[in-house]
């Protein structure tokens, strides 16, 4: 997407093309490397009878078209928010068409943001679900839980699909050197790991153009492996198309058959992902590159691979991949696979990232620094704290748990979890926002829950033996949420509940010992209506304020974009001649925050223009402040000497003196779409010719 730009359905050709390229490299290593360990996994025991692989291939086959192709790829993007997917977009879209928002600060005029859309289906369902939603407060905490726990879930698979990738291709190494011990498989994994989220900071813009091409030679030389296969080993494995085998399979294997469904889901590990990371991307090249490459590609390997297993039942199937690889490709194929599973994680990082910025925007996580690391694709993000979590994470992972059957057991519940979550919401939203018949919803409800739940049972039947891992990972991470978002929502309800009346603003200000100085004071708080109830503590502490007042909060929008035009939301508090303003900073989820400098600059421009409007409407003259020197809309830039700045702290205050630079009209008022995203509070502005004085505060418990 590019940044600050329409949608994915203006895309061109040339673009869509040029993203297909970059989702080979990003969205498909994960999906392209299951195949080196999906039968292992299965088989790990041996291969009971022929037909068991033709009966696992064809629950691979219908489970990779029902679950990735048809659900996530032809159904769920189209279940996006302005082009945006996965959980939190989906929570997002509800959020639109019904208020389930557990933090009061809902305003009228945000309705009125062009891409806000706030509307409802006029359909009987729609209006039912709308009111379930907004009137019982149990619907909105488990909607709330439900998107919290998907997004532990998956930050927990984030730590679980580097080495099991990683781990299954170092394995292979076992053919050719079987002098190696489990222990050094394992160092070797871990130092491939840190050398992969070293490189994170460059970015999945250079990642993507870096790895694409090798995945694209990996996926072409799986699927000619696959065919090879096929063609010298059995042919007839392409019955396995025939879903009569996967009855037979269950019959023959009763319990034991049910059971192997954990493992036979990791074929298709990684589509959640990549409904998440739709916004890196756009809808048509996603669909494009997944069904004329990468679907064909690994179906072919699936199958080649089963071919050679019914003519090598006695075969050692910890190694399937391998040992059906010609010997004379088999180091080509070593490199690729371990340089595509490497690659493979990538789609899970950038998951995590965007997953990270999103909490933020709920209030339910700690801030941590943001960098935007391309200046053409606002949602390209690289997060150093959660990169390193993750870096950590994962080795300890891979030095615990030293096998991939062990890893891949704790995968599957993360996988299954999250697409039964996906299934709820997704469902929410149909019913809710899109105008189709309810018996289309009915049917898509029934096929994916009740096949999803089959999924479920089987890995939960194993729960002792990994699983309880990402769920108790999960459970340390909605803790965090939980309690965050919590403390969040009580201490901006007593704000709001304990804010200042208009009447006390204007004898605080009147007061004879208070001192009103030139300059424009910027007090940040979390309200966004009112003044708080700690600004009467800092006049106290600070006898002086300047003349011209505004209260900010910075809110996000329940969509992935506000335009710079709409960002900022203006009210004069009464009395007038006080010169105190409100202010709302309003963004999107996605939406790159400026680096200080120019926020403030931006800020300022569109007050200027404010209070013109209000002077020329209102008042017939400029306002003017108590004191005559001073007139908003003719600010006077001071001369000073570059680097003097200081910052201090007073009391319940942060007061910071900053550097500002004028803009000069508003062609200049356009977003900084790489930098870091802070409170407005942390500034660092460059060093310019000119500056004007400024005072910021920061409103709130220290």
């Amino acid at each position: 997407r590019p940044a600050h730009g329409g949608h994915h359905g203006q895309d061109n050709w040339v673009r869509t093309l040029r993203l297909g390229f970059q989702c080979v490299g990003i969205l498909y290593a994960d999906l392209g490397t299951s195949p080196l360990y999906v039968f292992s996994n299965t088989f790990k025991y041996g291969v009971g009878h022929k037909d068991d692989v033709l009966g696992v291939l064809s629950l691979i086959i219908y489970s990779f078209l029902l679950f990735a192709m048809v659900k996530i790829i032809f159904i769920a993007l189209y279940a996006n928010d302005d082009g945006d997917g996965g959980t939190f977009a989906l929570y997002s879209l509800i959020s639109r068409y019904a208020r389930v928002a557990l933090i009061p600060n809902q305003q009228a005029e945000d309705d009125l943001v062009s891409s806000h859309r706030h509307l409802s289906a006029t359909r009987r369902r729609a209006q039912w679900m709308k009111n379930l939603l907004e009137t019982s407060k149990p619907a909105k905490l488990t909607l709330f839980f439900l998107t919290i726990f998907a997004t532990a879930l998956a930050i927990s698979d984030c730590m679980l699909t580097p080495p099991i990738s990683v781990l299954s291709a170092v394995n292979g190494l076992r053919l050719r050197a079987p002098h190696l011990t489990t222990d050094q498989i394992v160092w070797i994994t871990v130092g491939i790991l840190i050398l992969f989220f070293a490189v994170q900071h460059l970015g999945t813009d250079k990642i993507g153009y870096t790895f694409a091409p090798l995945v694209v030679v990996w996926l072409l030389l799986i699927a000619g492996i696959g065919l090879y296969n096929l063609i010298k080993y059995d042919i007839g494995t392409l019955r396995a198309f025939n879903p009569k085998y996967i009855f037979d399979y269950f019959r023959r294997n009763k319990k034991k058959g049910w059971v192997s469904l954990g493992e036979i889901l990791l074929c298709f590990t990684g589509t959640e992902a990549l409904f998440a990371d739709l916004g890196y991307f756009s809808i048509k090249s996603i669909q494009l590159s997944f069904s004329f490459g990468l679907l064909p590609s690994v179906l072919l390997t699936y199958i080649g691979q089963a071919a050679y297993l019914r003519t090598h039942m006695d075969m050692t199937i910890s190694n399937a991949f391998f040992n059906s690889i010609p010997s004379t490709l088999f180091w080509p194929t070593f490199v690729l696979a371990l340089l595509a599973s490497v690659i493979g994680s990538q789609a899970m990082v950038s998951c995590a990232f965007a997953t990270m910025s999103h909490l933020q925007t709920l209030s339910c996580f700690p801030r941590v620094k943001i960098l935007h690391t391309s200046r053409r694709y606002s949602g390209q993000l690289y997060i150093p704290e959660v990169n390193f979590f993750l870096c950590v994470a994962s080795c300890i992972v891979t030095i615990s748990f030293r096998t991939t059957g062990f890893i891949a057991k704790a995968h599957e519940i993360c996988v299954a979890l999250v697409m039964v979550i996906t299934t709820l919401l997704m469902t929410i939203v149909m019913l809710l926002v899109w105008k189709v018949n309810i018996w289309w919803i009915a049917a898509f409800f029934v096929v994916f829950m009740s096949t999803e739940t089959v999924y479920l049972s089987a890995v939960l039947y194993k729960f002792t033996q990994g699983p309880y891992f990402p769920l108790a990972m999960s459970a340390v991470l909605m803790v965090i949420m939980i309690v965050w978002h919590y403390v969040h929502v009580k201490r901006y309800k007593y704000e709001l509940q304990h804010t200042v009346s208009p009447d006390e603003v204007k004898h605080l200000l009147e007061r004879h010992d208070l001192k009103r100085v030139p300059g424009l004071g910027l007090f940040y708080t979390e309200l966004v209506q009112g003044i708080p109830p700690i600004f009467p503590h800092l006049i106290e502490k600070i006898p002086t304020v300047h003349s011209v007042i505004v209260f900010i909060s910075v809110k996000h929008l329940p969509i992935p974009h506000v335009d710079v035009q709409e960002r900022f939301l203006f009210r004069q508090v009464e009395p007038k001649e006080s010169m105190v303003f409100r202010c709302v900073a309003r963004y999107g989820y996605r939406d790159t925050l400026e680096m200080a400098g120019d926020f403030v600059a931006t800020l300022v421009e569109y007050l200027q223009y404010y209070v013109r409007d209000l002077s020329l409407y209102c008042t017939a003259e400029p306002l003017r402040t108590s004191y005559p020197s001073i007139r908003i809309d003719s600010f006077r830039w001071e001369k000073k000497p570059s680097g003097r700045s200081g910052r201090s702290g007073h009391g319940h205050g942060i007061h910071a003196e900053e550097m500002l630079t004028p803009i000069q009209s508003f062609s200049e008022l356009t977003m900084h779409q790489v930098g870091m995203s802070n409170r407005l509070p942390q500034f660092q502005v460059n060093n310019q010719n000119t500056y004007y004085k400024l005072y910021v505060f920061e409103l709130g418990w220290i």
